[in-house]
């Protein structure tokens, strides 16, 4: 079999599925080489360039190495270069750097942004259509509201603190859901009240995500409005200026951000291809995803134009490119062994549109509808199960490190509370089995016979056993005066006497061993070892802290009820680390307890870990699932007002 080359442009969502499939089919044709061309080193995922474009996600979590797409894949060579020309009569594919021949070629350059020819949308406005698009995005967005803190006039301030997006379809809503997301950090970053920041998204007809039900719309709908998004239905552009945007109406809106996501047009490099092209500039091919002029040409991805699906062809979407980069694969491979091609069918799983990393809406096999939390979780599963079918295991570890743990402010499905920047989550298994030790030791002095509430006194300090202390004192001297008259008996005693009380000394000596239990020695240890008697830390209070403890507590009476309440301290401790509420407080004071409990000989060294792990806890453990993700920054908001006011990015005179 004579060698064969295929070509394929376009590193999108199509041409690397196409590759991929064409790699596995003749994965054992030696004979049959594939050649994949891109400007780019690497495939972007289009569909989170918005989450980069609004500081969710640095560039590197959209940007996937085509090395390691294609790692192990020998019979795939990979070009980093941009396409200058295609001669359909040589068959070859020119580049700045090269030329490549093709028996087969497949052109999947994608799409590009259709202004639809609006005035001063190129110059003016901005574009979210690469990643090169959502980096400039991002550092306008920055500047912008930079700036505006700190302008004086009132309409200037207004335009630079005014971001426009246009178009109600899935870039635009996705983009504006983000930005309802950063607006909050934005202007806590620069001093301003959010309610500054005005948000506008402009749609020309009147719905806005038409892929959709009109209940499920509705919900993205209602739900951008209650987050203060001014959403403009039925509202077409004529103009886009410097400093404002021009409605169909007669409106001029003051801005100098206008974030254009409005419709897509075919990759304009093509226009030199000499190929029918259809709406929007599309190639047009037939069921095969062939050109109907140029039969070893195939056309996939948003650059397609399918007839056989109708006049509008496929829809721009990541399923929808896949499937064509199949089809157009499976065909050259029947062109290849010289089989029976087949039709491209496609199907759509559905559609899940993000807004904000909190809420989305979603339509899944056609009849499941979903929005909110679990939409973004169907969302965050899809995207993973793209990965899984790429068998990109590196970058389906990268998404995940990105999107759940790599990220800032709490911009996530799971409010912050797994991110890796606080480094806490790991710690909170800890910090629950800690506050469990406490409330087990609790339970023993709460009920039972052991009880710490019967009035029965339990702590070990000698001054509150009055009683106790005469008698073994009374008891001393009794056995003293006893053995002195032993002692005068057997020295006025003969030498017989002396012998018999001698061994009558032994014998007693011998019963009194006997019947009296051995104290175990102790042994030094930092974990418990098993038939041991594990060390006190101190057996007896030390002279000063005995002295402080009697300061105390002088009497019974009152170290009953220390007694009772430090019990309850105790829970009340456990509680708060159980709950993660004031835990830096709350493990502060297990330290305290620790050595109270230590100087007070009751307290061993196989224990000695408990201040480690209070310690280890009190690197924020509260506020990964915990009370403290609420708790201390409402305290830290509401106590630095109450301190210093409102902190302003402008100040006009002198401050109270």
């Amino acid at each position: 079999m004579a060698k064969k080359n295929v070509v394929v442009v376009g590193a999108g969502f199509a041409g690397v599925a196409a590759t991929r499939r064409l790699a596995k089919r003749f994965k054992k044709n030696a004979d049959v080489q594939i050649t994949l061309i891109d400007r780019h080193s690497y495939m972007t995922y289009m569909t989170e360039l918005h989450e980069v474009a609004t500081d969710r996600v640095p560039k590197e979590a959209v940007q996937y190495d085509l090395g390691r797409l294609f790692a192990h894949r020998k019979n795939v060579s990979l070009v980093t270069d941009n396409v200058t020309n295609v001669d359909h009569d040589k068959n070859v594919v020119t580049t700045e750097h090269g030329s490549y021949s093709f028996d087969y070629l497949i052109l999947a350059m994608g799409a590009e942004p259709n202004d639809f020819g609006t005035p001063g949308v190129k110059k003016y406005g901005h574009m979210l259509w690469s990643l090169e698009d959502a980096v400039a995005l991002k550092e306008h967005f920055e500047k912008s509201v930079a700036q505006g803190a700190i302008e004086h006039d009132p309409a200037k301030r207004k335009a630079l603190l005014t971001f426009v997006v246009v178009g109600g379809g899935a870039t635009g809503v996705e983009t504006m859901g983000e930005l309802i997301d950063w607006r909050p950090i934005l202007a806590k970053e620069n001093h301003l009240d959010p309610k500054e920041i005005t948000l506008i998204l402009d749609e020309a007809v009147p719905t806005i995500l038409n892929m959709f039900d009109r209940p499920d719309a509705d919900l993205a709908l209602k739900y951008m409005q209650r987050k203060g998004v001014d959403v403009k239905t039925a509202a077409p552009i004529t103009e886009v200026s410097p400093d404002d945007m021009t409605l169909k109406d007669g409106t001029h809106i003051p801005t100098k951000t206008v974030v254009w996501t409005a419709g897509l047009k075919a990759n304009t490099d093509t226009s030199d291809y000499n190929m029918e092209t259809g709406r929007a500039g599309r190639l047009i091919t037939n069921k095969y995803m062939q050109s109907n002029q140029y039969k070893n040409t195939y056309v996939a991805g948003d650059l397609s134009l399918n007839t056989n699906e109708g006049d509008r062809g496929t829809p721009q979407l990541v399923e929808a490119a896949e499937q064509t980069g199949n089809a157009a694969a499976e065909s050259i491979v029947a062109a290849v062994n010289g089989t029976t091609p087949k039709a491209m069918k496609s199907s759509y799983s559905g559609s899940v549109i993000s807004i904000g990393s909190h809420y989305s809406v979603a339509v899944v096999f056609k009849h499941i509808h979903l929005s909110g939390w679990f939409a973004t979780i169907m969302k965050h599963l899809i995207n993973l199960l793209y990965f899984i079918e790429t068998f990109a295991g590196y970058y389906l570890y990268q998404y995940s490190m990105h999107e759940f743990f790599r990220n800032r402010n709490g911009r996530t499905p799971f409010w912050g509370h797994i991110s890796r920047y606080g480094n806490v989550l790991w710690s909170v298994p800890l910090r629950i089995f800690y506050a469990a030790m406490w409330l087990v030791d609790c339970w023993s002095k709460v009920q039972g016979s052991g009880s710490w509430f019967s009035g029965k006194l339990r702590l070990p300090f000698t001054w509150l056993y009055p009683k106790v202390a005469s008698a073994a004192t009374s008891g001393a001297s009794s056995a003293s005066s006893a053995a002195k008259k032993v002692v005068s008996s057997v020295a006025s005693s003969t030498t017989t006497g002396a012998s018999q009380a001698a061994s009558t000394a032994k014998t007693a000596v011998k019963a009194a061993a006997s019947t009296t239990p051995a104290t175990p020695k102790e042994f030094f240890s930092l974990s418990y070892d098993y038939g041991k008697q594990p060390m006190m830390v101190f057996k007896h209070l030390p002279k000063w802290y005995e002295s402080i403890t009697k300061f105390f507590m002088p009497n019974k009476s009152t170290a009953l009820f220390m007694q009772e309440f430090m019990t309850i301290v105790e829970i009340g401790i456990a509680f708060c680390i159980l709950f993660g509420l004031f835990t830096w407080l709350a493990n502060a004071a297990t330290i305290g307890l620790v050595a109270v409990f230590c100087l007070s000989g009751m307290f061993y060294w196989v224990n000695i870990w408990m201040p480690f792990v209070a310690l280890a806890l009190m690197n924020g453990s509260g506020r990964s699932f915990g009370l403290d993700y609420w708790v201390v920054p409402w305290l830290q908001k509401h106590l630095g007002h109450w301190w210093y006011g409102d902190l302003k990015p402008l100040y006009n005179g002198p401050q109270k």
